[in-house]
């Protein structure tokens, strides 16, 4: 029987951050203006639980601002409240966010204290200049250090990181995703830069100092980091900022690559470029057509949203029909062969 895995988020808006970086607005990426208090973090919890059945693996997880960063009471009241429905069997762990300059091994013991299990670090990017510009207030190194310290200390280590922040490049966002992996986190974020409304990003962008990636681009970027993380055993929880009253590009996004499927587009992206290569590999490019099998569960990824790869195939290569099918026994795997009449 397969359990399901439940986070019940309680957001902590810019608590615990003095850093103002330049694409921030945490109240408007949350989508939660009030200040999180100890009634609304139980009824929070108390409402998700209600929804979520007994048999599941249920988290309480901290986002939205530097958890560590938050004044040790503060931090220990909301852990507390967390630790009652430990207790009672409702919530099986503990898991937060917070910057990598927010950590040393005092914290580390409290936190462990308290069952925590999992520490995202907000790393962003791995080059200190992309650090610099985005006015990150933490180095580099700090990010090894931290991270280190989470892994020796046996947490589980989250690392988010960014695309297409100021200075960034695609050879930068590959070189962070390879020092990733170098850190051996278990899971990673991978988020890219949108122009929020409020932000001194929003500023830059209309005096034309900044320019957002295209959606395109943007694919194309997470698709190379998606198959560098899983490649290395390590898990991508999730691709691109989550959809939200504030979070559309008909509310509080000015410029940038949203999209509230860009997972979805990059892991097509990757069927394609697989596609291809075994295209030039198997020399069919100059047959009328070609069969593409994988697994049931990736039939709609090979062929893209609205038949994007399809359509691309075809005038690419010029072929007049482009086939997909189903073998189960290849699961993510693709099988390419011409067609035979």
């Amino acid at each position: 029987m397969n359990i399901k895995h439940f986070v019940i988020p309680v957001f902590v808006p810019h608590k615990g951050c003095p850093f103002d970086c330049i694409y921030c607005n945490q109240k408007k990426i949350s989508g939660q203006v009030n200040e999180i208090t100890e009634d609304s973090m139980r009824s929070t919890i108390e409402t998700h639980l209600a929804s979520i059945k007994d048999n599941s693996f249920v988290e309480i997880g901290f986002y939205g601002g530097s958890f560590t960063g938050i004044e040790k009471d503060q931090q220990l009241k909301l852990l507390k409240i967390a630790n009652e429905y430990i207790n009672k069997g409702k919530v099986h762990s503990i898991r937060l966010s917070t910057r990598p300059d927010y950590i040393n091994t005092e914290i580390l013991d409290y936190l462990k204290e308290y069952h925590v299990e999992t520490i995202e670090l907000g790393v962003q990017s791995l080059s200190d200049e992309v650090l610099k510009k985005s006015c990150r207030g933490h180095s580099v190194n700090d990010v090894i250090t931290s991270s280190h310290l989470i892994k020796n200390s046996g947490f589980k280590l989250g690392i988010q990181t960014m695309i297409g922040l100021p200075g960034d490049s695609k050879s930068k966002d590959i070189y962070t995703a390879k020092k990733v992996v170098e850190l051996k986190p278990d899971i990673v974020r991978i988020y890219p830069t949108l122009v929020i409304k409020g932000t001194m990003l929003e500023t830059m962008y209309y005096n034309k100092e900044y320019i957002p990636l295209t959606l395109d681009d943007a694919v194309d970027i997470c698709a190379d980091l998606i198959q560098i993380y899983e490649e290395n055993g390590i898990t991508v929880i999730r691709v691109g900022l989550q959809t939200t009253e504030n979070i559309n590009e008909h509310s509080d996004v000015v410029a940038g690559p949203f999209h509230p499927a860009l997972r979805q587009l990059a892991e097509s992206r990757i069927f394609l470029k697989k596609v291809i290569d075994s295209i030039v590999k198997n020399k069919l490019e100059k047959e009328k057509g070609i069969v593409i099998k994988t697994g049931s569960r990736y039939i709609s990824s090979v062929i893209g949203q609205k038949r994007t790869n399809i359509c691309y195939l075809k005038e690419k290569f010029a072929f007049d029909e482009v086939k997909v099918r189903e073998a189960e026994n290849l699961g993510k795997e693709i099988l390419v062969e011409k067609i035979h009449t």
